[in-house]
C-alpha cells in the first residue's frame, strides 16, 4: 500500500492528537486511579507477532498512559479463543481465522465478538522445499511429510485449506486420488530444523517478507519456494476475499524473479469492552510509529488509513470508527 501520510499536516495532526488523548487518559487515571494494563495477545516468542507486539507495547509505553502487556501464545486461533474467555484485551490474528471467528465457523463453535482496530499487514504464505529435492508444485506433497504450521496458527488454516483444495487432506484424499500428506504441525523453527535434516519434504509459514529465520535456512540450503498464486482463486470461492494473489519479490531468499502467493491480512483485534478513548489512543500510536511497528515484521511495507479499515466481516470498534473519522474525515 501507498503512504499518503507523509504530509507535515497529517503527521502534525497525528502527533497533536495523540497528545491530546493522551492528556485526556491521562486526566481520567488522576480522577480514577490508574489506567488498567490491556493485556494482548500476541504469538509464540520469536515469532512476528511477538516481535509487533512487544514493539507496538514500548511505543504505547513511551506515548503513555496506555499500559499493553504482551502475552505469548500459539498466535490467531488461540488469540481469538482469549479474546472471547476475556483473558485478553487486545490481540493480533489473520483475516479468515477472525473472520471465521465472527461468523462461528470452524473451529470456533459459536459467533465471537469481537472487533478490528486497524489491518496493519499482509502475511505471505511461504511453501519452502529444498531446491535438489523432488517437489516442484503442490501436488508433488502426496504421501509426503509436510509442516503445516503450529497448532493454533494462522499459518496452519491456511496451509490446511491449501492442501484441502489440492486433495491431498480430507474426504478428497480418502477417495482413489493421490496418497493424502502426512501433515505434522510445528512452529516456524520446529519447520527449519525438521526440513533441515530431511524430516519433513516442505513446509508452509505465512508470515512477513523477508523472514528472518527463511533467510538465514536459504544461506545454509538452496530453497525452492513453490508458486501457490494459482490455489488463489478456488481459496476466495471458497472462504471470501481474505485472501489475494501477492508475491515473494524478487531478491528475498536469494530469488531471482517473484513468486506469486497467497496472502492475507493481519488484523489488530480488541474486545468491545475496551474503552472507546483507549482504543483511539493507541491507534494513534500505531499510525505515529508504523514504519517501527512494521520494521519488526516485514520489509517495505506502509501503512495507511484505506488500507487499515479494510477489515470484511470483521466490525471496526466503536473508538476505531470514531477516531478514523475524526482523524481522517
Amino acid at each position: 500500500m501507498t503512504d499518503t501520510g507523509r504530509s507535515p499536516g497529517r503527521r502534525g495532526l497525528i502527533r497533536a492528537g495523540l497528545g491530546a488523548v493522551g492528556a485526556a487518559l491521562a486526566g481520567c487515571a488522576a480522577d480514577a486511579g490508574p489506567v488498567r494494563p490491556l493485556r494482548l495477545a500476541t504469538g509464540p516468542r520469536g515469532g512476528p507477532y511477538n516481535a509487533f507486539g512487544q514493539a507496538l507495547a514500548r511505543a504505547a509505553a513511551e506515548a503513555g498512559p496506555l499500559e499493553l502487556v504482551p502475552v505469548d501464545t500459539a498466535a490467531s486461533v488461540d488469540n481469538l479463543r482469549r479474546l472471547d474467555e476475556g483473558s485478553a484485551d487486545l490481540a493480533l490474528a489473520t483475516a479468515d481465522v477472525a473472520e471465521d471467528a465472527v461468523l462461528g465457523r470452524e473451529p470456533f463453535p459459536r459467533p465471537v465478538a469481537v472487533t478490528a482496530l486497524a489491518r496493519v499487514y499482509v502475511n505471505h504464505t511461504h511453501l519452502v522445499v529444498p531446491a535438489a529435492g523432488p517437489v516442484h508444485a503442490v501436488a508433488d506433497l502426496a504421501g509426503r511429510a509436510v509442516a503445516a504450521g503450529a497448532a493454533g496458527s494462522g499459518a496452519q488454516v491456511v496451509a490446511g485449506r491449501v492442501l484441502r483444495a489440492a486433495g491431498l487432506t480430507g474426504a478428497a484424499a480418502a477417495g482413489a486420488g493421490p496418497a493424502p500428506a502426512d501433515v505434522r504441525l510445528m512452529g516456524l523453527a520446529e519447520s527449519v530444523a525438521a526440513l533441515r535434516t530431511g524430516a519433513v519434504a516442505a513446509f508452509f509459514w505465512s508470515g512477513g517478507v523477508p523472514t528472518p529465520a527463511l533467510t538465514e535456512l536459504a544461506r545454509e540450503l538452496p530453497l525452492r519456494f513453490l508458486p501457490l498464486d494459482g490455489h488463489v482463486g478456488p481459496l476466495r470461492e471458497r472462504h471470501g476475499p481474505v485472501y489475494t494473489a501477492v508475491a515473494l519479490p524478487a531478491g528475498a531468499y536469494g530469488l531471482t524473479a517473484p513468486v506469486g502467493t497467497v496472502g492475507v491480512g493481519n488484523y489488530l483485534l480488541a474486545r468491545d469492552t475496551v474503552p472507546a478513548d483507549a482504543a483511539s489512543a493507541l491507534l494513534r500510536v500505531v499510525f505515529d510509529r508504523w514504519r517501527d511497528l512494521l520494521r519488526e515484521v516485514t520489509a517495505g511495507a506502509r501503512l495507511e488509513p484505506r488500507f487499515a479499515i479494510s477489515t470484511g466481516r470483521v466490525p471496526l470498534h466503536p473508538g476505531a470508527a470514531a477516531h478514523y473519522r475524526s482523524v481522517y474525515g
